[in-house]
């Protein structure tokens, strides 16, 4: 059977401080609807997902401390499709635990594995394109097939993926090997081979067969994983989790199988996603999901701007006005305690911002 998960655990720290340690960028509602409201990443993530699969078939991977927030932003979630981790130990852990449980419950899985953080459009290509993904499993049972976005600019913030030869289905290809975040010479170079897509970070597999990749490729968290999934479900299996999980090995599931994996001829496929697709990773990100004025600022909440250009503008407090004049490349976002501005150049390093607050104040405005 076909089933899909969601990996919404991270806390969106390039997009504080309106993504906070308990207010993660995948459940602020940043996405316009068409009647003029908004809603969430996570909400958009799983409303595309069912497009294409049954309620009952979506799962969604998140941080235990998120998981009131999750249950209360989709009722739709089956009770027994949350799967709670109690610390970070990324992706590959992530996928990991939930491809256990996936198995356990349906032991020919077949398993999607996409981003809650994530705006696609148009939603009916990303279904197609899903489709085919599974199609490729049913010819080549034993693959890792993952989803690749044709880029539209020589981008150096995301990975690459190299296509080779191509396959028994149309649109996709065996993959020739996997690239690291390029300068831009090299993405430049991508770009204009044609060979070369962005690395999704969204994979179609078997649940078993990815369990085996890790049995392979990173064995102690194959074992620890194990040994979760061998505990009766209720509360044996959360205390054994609780136990085991933090001391997995930490590391993303492309390290830990993908890219190993690709060593292997056939072994990991690509499958062409060729959507409008847009990272919500970063403010300039976010702000192709405002509205924008002539002068290409984009705003949310009350604010006024003068003489200003190529601002991002994000204003969460509906009694405060933030008001700009001569400012231009800008990002400017005011919440209830915090107000952060910096060129839009320097918008990746609201990261290491970050951490030189919480280092000076705890984890007060975190």
């Amino acid at each position: 059977m076909r089933h899909a998960v969601i990996m919404a655990g991270g806390s969106g720290t390039r997009l504080w401080p309106l993504s906070r340690a308990q207010r993660p960028k995948q459940l602020l509602d940043v996405v316009h609807d068409a009647d003029g409201g908004a809603h969430s990443l996570l909400v958009e993530a799983f409303t595309r997902l069912a497009a294409v699969l049954p309620a009952e078939q979506i799962w969604v991977c998140t941080a235990a401390r998120y998981g009131e927030q999750v249950r209360a932003a989709l009722p739709e979630l089956g009770a027994d499709r949350l799967v709670l981790e109690p610390v970070a130990r990324d992706t590959a852990n992530a996928v990991g635990l939930t491809a256990a449980l996936v198995a356990d419950v349906d032991p020919d899985a077949e398993l999607a594995v996409v981003s809650a953080d994530h705006v696609i459009r148009p939603v009916e290509r990303f279904a197609a394109v899903l489709e085919t993904a599974y199609r490729a499993l049913a010819a080549r049972p034993d693959a890792l097939v993952t989803l690749g976005i044709p880029p539209a600019s020589p981008a150096t913030g995301f990975g690459y993926v190299q296509r080779g030869a191509a396959t028994e289905v149309a649109g996709v290809a065996e993959a020739a090997s996997f690239r690291e975040k390029p300068d831009r010479a090299t993405a430049e170079a991508y770009v204009a081979d044609g060979g070369y897509l962005w690395n999704s970070g969204m994979f179609v597999w078997r649940a078993r067969t990815v369990l085996d990749a890790l049995a392979d490729h990173l064995p102690e968290s194959a074992e620890g994983l194990a040994r979760i999934v061998a505990a009766p479900a209720g509360p044996e299996r959360e205390r054994v989790l609780g136990q085991v999980f933090p001391t997995l090995p930490k590391i993303s599931v492309d390290y830990a199988v993908l890219e190993p994996a690709a060593a292997e001829p056939g072994r990991v496929l690509v499958a062409d996603l060729d959507v409008d697709w847009l990272d919500v990773g970063s403010w300039p990100a976010l702000a192709h999901t405002l509205e924008t004025d002539g002068a290409g600022n984009a705003v949310r909440g009350p604010s006024v701007l003068v003489d200003a250009s190529g601002n991002v503008v994000f204003n969460d407090d509906p009694d405060h006005l933030v008001a700009l004049v001569g400012v231009h490349d800008s990002v400017v976002v005011h919440t209830a305690d915090v107000t952060m501005v910096c060129p839009v150049s320097d918008a990746e390093r609201v990261k290491q911002l970050l951490a030189v607050v919480e280092e000076r104040y705890g984890p007060r405005f975190g």
